[in-house]
């Protein structure tokens, strides 16, 4: 199962898209600052996520919504993660051995 996924900075508001297999595992990542995109945007919240049966299904919704680049029909997808998946805190935002 792969998934797709908003992050949004508390530092900054801003947004991040991205896809993984484990939602948890990437989350921890993006809030230890080893992702260098993100490093100096930390901390993340998860906004919401979408699941696929493989990984050219997520790559693909990825980029459709990375090519939204934060208008409108954005938010309404944001909007629909939000009404089919309960998100919460996955992860603690301590960072653990890697």
């Amino acid at each position: 199962m792969y998934n797709v996924y908003i992050l949004q900075s508390l530092k900054d508001n801003k947004r991040y898209i991205g896809y993984t297999n484990d939602i948890e595992i990437r989350l921890k990542f993006h809030n230890c600052g080893l992702n260098p995109s993100t490093k100096y945007r930390r901390p993340f919240k998860l906004l919401g996520f979408k699941q696929f049966e493989t990984k050219i299904e997520a790559i693909r919704f990825e980029r459709y919504l990375k090519k939204l680049k934060g208008g409108e029909q954005l938010k309404i997808e944001i909007g629909k993660m939000l009404n089919c998946a309960v998100v919460a805190q996955l992860v603690p935002r301590t960072c653990g051995a890697w």
